[in-house]
């Protein structure tokens, strides 16, 4: 019997800016969880994973996150991963400079 495989994608730090990526299908970095790739099946993910694990020069601290499939593309599930994706908790530094990722109360 198949196990069931809550969707993933692979997530980490760049190690230069030190900015939220995410790996997409293309082997690239992204800064938009959205355009990360969509890990469904556990042993593709485990690959990818060890993909990332070997980008020491460019990335730091690569895991599998939590996500689902969105309208535009992968969405965050946790709310760790929700506040990863908006960027850094002080205004105007990297994603959190762009309006749609500041909500000031």
């Amino acid at each position: 019997m198949k196990q069931n495989f809550p969707p993933k994608v692979v997530t980490a730090n760049d190690l230069t800016s030190g900015e939220v990526v995410y790996l997409s299908a293309s082997d690239q970095w992204v800064l938009r969880h959205n355009e990360a790739e969509l890990l469904i099946d556990a042993g593709y993910a485990s690959a990818r994973l060890g993909f990332a694990e070997a980008q020491q020069g460019h990335v730091v601290g690569p895991y599998l996150a939590g996500a689902i499939a969105g309208t535009s593309g992968p969405a965050p599930v946790h709310f760790r991963e929700v506040f990863r994706a908006r960027g850094p908790s002080n205004l105007f530094h990297g994603k959190q400079s762009e309006q749609e990722n500041v909500s000031i109360q």
